[in-house]
């Protein structure tokens, strides 16, 4: 599921835990789904990969595209995270 894909990555930078294979595996998966993540989880995946310094740059402009579809129907908090 995006959500468990996204919780697992937020999971691992929390703890600073750069896991690269994981990763990888994270962002190709994401890639995919990421239409289905909520604002949270969409902040939440591009939040642990630049805390880490993943570089991912088709998941950060699928994540790009898919806030931009949201951006008009997005909260305050959805815009700050």
């Amino acid at each position: 599921k995006p959500q468990g894909l996204a919780n697992t990555a937020w999971a691992f930078a929390t703890l600073g835990v750069l896991a690269p294979q994981l990763f990888d595996a994270i962002a190709r998966a994401s890639k995919k789904r990421i239409g289905n993540l909520k604002p949270q989880g969409l902040a939440n995946t591009a939040w642990a990969f630049a805390t880490l310094g993943v570089l991912a740059p088709q998941l950060f402009d699928a994540i790009a595209r898919a806030s931009k579809k949201r951006i008009g129907n997005l909260k305050p908090q959805g815009l700050a995270n």
